[in-house]
């Protein structure tokens, strides 16, 4: 069922267009959900990728179950929010983060990050163990916020595949882990859950980039693979949010396809590593 959303006409593309921006005001109207200025090539796939196993004749008609079928909106939604992670993540990213972001937190009496866009915690449960190695977990608070509740209470729980946690173990050495990851969970039938002492310093909480306000005073703001999926104005948008719940002096995570050109606040960060898409927010107030 693709072909429905093949374009075969100019005129086909704008009324595709227009069922696609219905559907989509449908969902932030009645769940409070807001894909609006999501990327529409990266929107378009997920809704033909959920209009095929559907079964249903049209986009019209996805909205109409969308309305009347919280089961098949919460269906939904997992496909557009695309739920991409694993522990270590990049293994690059932590390995700099350690040799070059832990030396500025040491300094630091209190340290408070925030994760945004946390999926389902890998990342989250990643960055509380570099944190404990480096001796910083104990003076850290960890927000971990994502627009799905769903994915959110997966992360409280912390129970990831035995299959999974291998690769994750191989990315926590690569990351410079100071151990075994197998330090950090237990095995339980099928399946491994992470320690209950990760989980003391982190407050797990929804929050829409798209639709929601300034979220503190942080030190650290980690948010990678997550703006690739906005338009150029959301994205703007997020990093004025970023900026302004940044302390002087603290750090933002990007994702490596992430950047800050074009978002009007270059002039406002500094690079600790371009590479890996870690800036600092400068000390003096512009």
């Amino acid at each position: 069922m693709a072909e429905k959303l093949q374009h075969i006409s100019d005129e086909q593309e704008t009324i595709e267009d227009i069922e696609i921006r219905l559907l989509l005001e449908a969902i932030y109207h009645m769940y409070g959900y807001d894909f609006r200025s999501y990327s529409k090539a990266s929107i378009r796939r997920r809704i033909a990728h959920r209009l095929d196993l559907s079964g249903l004749p049209s986009i019209m008609a996805m909205t109409d179950k969308v309305l009347r079928d919280r089961a098949f909106f919460v269906t939904l939604l997992n496909d557009l929010t695309v739920n991409v992670t694993e522990m270590y993540r990049d293994p690059p990213f932590y390995k700099r983060f350690r040799e070059e972001v832990v030396p500025i937190l040491k300094t630091f009496p209190f340290i408070k990050v925030w994760h945004a866009g946390c999926s389902t915690g890998e990342e989250i449960y990643s960055m509380a163990i570099l944190l404990e190695e480096e001796g910083l977990y104990d003076r850290t608070q960890i927000y971990a916020t994502d627009i799905d509740k769903n994915v959110l209470a997966v992360a409280k729980k912390g129970i990831y595949s035995i299959a999974a946690i291998r690769q994750y173990g191989d990315n926590y050495q690569r990351a410079g882990g100071r151990a075994s990851l197998s330090d950090y969970y237990t095995c339980k039938y099928d399946g491994v859950i992470i320690d209950q002492r990760l989980k003391r310093n982190i407050v797990f909480a929804d929050h829409d980039l798209a639709t929601d306000q300034v979220f503190g005073e942080m030190n650290v703001i980690v948010c990678r693979n997550v703006l690739i999926y906005f338009d150029r104005d959301l994205q703007k948008r997020v990093f004025r949010l970023f900026a302004d719940s940044l302390d002087l002096g603290g750090v933002l995570c990007l994702g490596t396809k992430e950047s800050l050109q074009f978002s009007g606040l270059e002039s406002e960060f500094e690079p600790i590593d371009s590479g890996m898409k870690i800036f600092r927010r400068k000390q003096v107030s512009l």
